[in-house]
C-alpha cells in the first residue's frame, strides 16, 4: 500500500471546504479529456448541498499537504448494502501522486471498521489507470455482477442511465 507524505493531513471537511472540492473535482475530471472520455471529463462537481448532507453525516474527509492552506483531496462516503461506499475521491493533479488519494482511502478504512462495516466498496472504471488498477493496489478486488447487492446494483443502473458504461466499468470490494 502507498504511504502518505510527512505532515499530511486528513481532517473532517466543513462547509467552508466545499468550493474547493467542487475545485478539485473540476480539476481532476480534466484528465479523463486526455483518455477521450469528455462526458466525464465534464461532468458537474456534486452542489454544495450535495456536499453539505456528507459533511452533516459525518462522511465527509479533506487532505491536506504540509503548507498547504486548503484541501488537496477529498472522499465521500455513502453507506451501501451494508458497507461503507466510497461514493467519491478526488485529488488536485497539482497534488496527484503523493499518496493524498491512498491516505484518504485508508482514513475511510478506519473510520469503517470503527464503525463495525467490514468492507468498502466502490465503482471504478477498469482501464483507468488511477481508477481500477489503482484501487487493486490499494487492496480492493473487482466484484462480478451476481456479487453486487441490490444497493451497488442500483448506484450501477444509475451509472449506466448516466451513460458510464461507454467505458468499462466495474464494482469494487475491500474486506476490512
Amino acid at each position: 500500500m502507498a504511504t502518505s507524505p510527512p505532515g499530511l493531513v486528513v481532517r473532517a471537511a466543513v462547509a467552508t471546504d466545499l468550493p474547493r472540492l467542487q475545485e478539485i473535482e473540476r480539476a481532476a475530471g480534466a484528465a479523463f479529456r486526455d483518455l477521450g472520455m469528455s462526458l466525464v471529463a465534464d461532468d458537474d462537481p456534486f452542489t454544495l448541498a450535495e456536499l453539505q448532507a456528507w459533511v452533516d453525516a459525518g462522511r465527509a474527509w479533506v487532505a491536506v499537504l504540509p503548507g498547504h492552506e486548503h484541501a488537496d483531496g477529498y472522499l465521500v462516503l455513502d453507506l451501501v448494502d451494508g458497507a461503507a461506499h466510497i461514493e467519491q475521491v478526488s485529488v488536485h493533479p497539482d497534488a496527484a501522486r503523493r499518496g493524498v488519494g491512498a491516505r484518504l482511502v485508508e482514513h475511510a478504512a478506519e473510520w469503517a471498521a470503527g464503525h463495525g462495516f467490514t468492507a468498502l466498496t466502490l465503482t471504478t472504471f477498469r482501464e483507468v489507470p488511477w481508477n481500477g488498477p489503482y484501487y487493486e493496489r490499494l487492496g480492493f478486488r473487482y466484484l462480478d455482477a451476481a456479487d453486487e447487492g441490490p444497493g451497488l446494483r442500483t448506484v450501477r443502473d444509475h451509472e449506466r442511465a448516466h451513460g458510464l458504461d461507454a467505458w468499462p466499468r466495474a464494482s469494487m470490494r475491500r474486506d476490512l
